[in-house]
């Protein structure tokens, strides 16, 4: 691991509920990115929760803290054959993973998540906490 790293969903909700091995990593990490897709799950859930605001505050705070990745066409490119490598696999798994996917390999920075789905993916380095 490099001390760069991208963050799914999962492991920035576990970081909001201090869960001490991911509070503990992401504090040593050099570098921490954010997908755009990851931060509207994120916004969602706030948004879906009984403390919008409260949970809106916590994350743009902690944004402040990290690196935003958007998409762009190198990043499509990388979606496309992604996507390709799983349907010849009989294997589909949620479109905003594939995009989260696309940018790990396209920037060739590890992704941390906890979903399994992520295993099988040419080139992605993971990390699970």
């Amino acid at each position: 691991m490099n001390g760069r790293l991208i963050l799914d969903t999962n492991i920035v909700i576990a970081f909001f509920r201090n869960e001490e091995e991911v509070v503990r990593n992401i504090l040593w990490a050099e570098e921490i990115f954010i997908p755009s897709i990851v931060a509207g799950e994120l916004y969602y859930g706030a948004y879906n929760s009984g403390k919008p605001q409260q949970n809106i505050l916590k994350f743009v705070e902690f944004c402040s803290l990290t690196q935003n990745l958007n998409c762009d066409l190198n990043t499509a490119k990388h979606y496309g054959q992604v996507k390709k490598q799983l349907k010849d696999r009989g294997a589909p798994i949620p479109e905003n993973d594939i995009w989260i996917i696309a940018l790990a390999l396209q920037h060739q920075i590890p992704l941390v998540s906890r979903d399994k789905h992520f295993n099988n993916i040419d080139g992605l380095e993971l990390v699970g906490w």
